[in-house]
């Protein structure tokens, strides 16, 4: 460690957290939240039992959850422009932009896996919950919204954060269309200033450090839950 620089880490922070970190952590809420919503819409699909909307959904779950994130990545970005221009009828390729692309990727791609977990959700709550409030007279979208959603998202928790874990670990794959996320921005300082080692053990440990703190957060929650069960 005699030639570690700490000093390249200090002068580096405001640009590693306010830039780098901040990109991570906005890309992460944000696909986060759009993959939780979509992903609930596939799931209800799924167990619409209308052949057209559960076709679609499963197809749509078994082709994103095939596929590599870092082509998904490319996929986005270099065709959504096209597809654009072939919805609006556009003469020429529409302007996306590197985030726009990346957010909608992560989200059309989250919500793959968001999907599967919502609909085991939905099945472990009881039948008889539904039919109770079919009885009482409510309507699907009244059954789902008040009975069974807030309990398969409680049931949920757990897994869901899990998932953000993951994604929050995945952002970093947005180097190949030359964004900078937490750890893009420490690789440009370490190519600039050729300390290599000292940035990626820097940003190996803040990964580390977060993730593990919200897997402790998943436990905590496991055995919360598995106490009032």
């Amino acid at each position: 460690m005699g030639g570690f620089d700490f000093d390249v880490i200090q002068r580096s922070l405001p640009y590693l957290f306010y830039e780098g970190m901040a990109f991570t952590l906005q890309l992460t809420l944000i696909a986060t939240l759009g993959g939780v919503a979509l992903g609930t819409v596939l799931a209800l699909m799924r167990l619409s039992g209308q052949g057209a909307l559960a076709g679609f959904a499963n197809a749509y779950t078994t082709l994103f959850r095939s596929l590599p994130l870092v082509l998904v990545i490319f996929w986005c970005y270099f065709l959504l422009p096209y597809i654009g221009a072939w919805l609006t009828g556009a003469d020429r390729p529409i302007k996306v932009g590197a985030f726009n692309s990346t957010v909608i990727t992560f989200t059309l791609f989250e919500a793959a896996f968001f999907a599967e977990i919502m609909r085991a959700g939905i099945q472990s709550i009881p039948r008889g919950q539904a039919a109770a409030g079919y009885a009482l007279g409510l309507t699907y979208s009244q059954v789902m919204g008040r009975i069974v959603l807030p309990q398969a998202f409680r049931n949920m928790l757990p897994v869901l954060l899990t998932q953000t874990i993951v994604l929050f670990q995945d952002t970093s794959l947005v180097y190949v269309i030359s964004l900078t996320d937490f750890l893009g921005a420490a690789s440009k300082i370490a190519q600039r200033d050729g300390r290599l080692v000292e940035m990626y053990v820097f940003a190996a440990l803040v990964y580390f450090v977060i993730s593990f703190a919200l897997s402790q957060l998943v436990r905590t929650l496991q055995a919360r839950f598995a106490v009032k069960r």
